[in-house]
């Protein structure tokens, strides 16, 4: 029998420290949760494309202010969507902490995340993701262009970080329509 070694990959080390980190500020305030729908595809796959749709949910315990003209949020978010790839199609959610980097009162603000992601099946009709657990890291812009509502693009990136000897990874784009309370 052949014993297999895991790795524990250093980003999952680093996402521990910040949720950690940013829990305690949850007994503060809690009042900047945000809900919203986000869809997207595939880039760079030609005919093997994925489609991923997702529902998020956010909350944002605290806002630090770095001096005078910039704000970082941290945020921990969860997702629930599904991952479609041709015919073929499974669950997919996430917990993540993220941060949001704003200057002043504009109304773009930068976000970058990484996170665990669960998949209820490594295998589709035209790619094996190796195991079911995943690690999506990612970068956006989320713009307020009304009060409480955003409009957001990510560009994300998709793999088991070495876990398997499969690990073709995935990039994919995805829109996005939120509400914060």
């Amino acid at each position: 029998m052949q014993s297999r070694v895991v790795r524990v990959p250093f980003i999952t080390i680093v996402w521990t420290f910040i949720v950690a980190w940013t829990i305690p500020a949850f007994a503060e305030q809690t009042n900047l949760p945000s809900i919203g729908v986000r869809s997207g595809f595939s880039i760079g796959h030609n005919d093997h494309s994925f489609y991923q749709t997702e529902l998020f949910s956010g909350w944002s315990p605290t806002i630090w202010h770095l001096g005078s003209n910039w704000n970082l949020r941290p945020r921990i978010e969860l997702t629930a969507g599904y991952l479609l790839n041709h015919r073929l199609s499974g669950f997919v959610g996430t917990c993540r902490p993220e941060l949001s980097l704003q200057y002043k009162d504009f109304p773009v603000r930068f976000d970058v995340g990484v996170r665990p992601t669960i998949l209820t099946r490594d295998r589709f009709e035209s790619r094996s993701f190796g195991v079911q657990f995943q690690i999506t890291s990612h970068a956006g812009l989320e713009w307020e262009f009304i009060p409480r509502w955003t409009l957001g693009y990510r560009f994300q990136h998709m793999s088991n970080s070495g876990l398997s000897a499969r690990n073709p990874g995935l990039n994919t784009q995805l829109f996005g329509l939120g509400y914060q309370f």
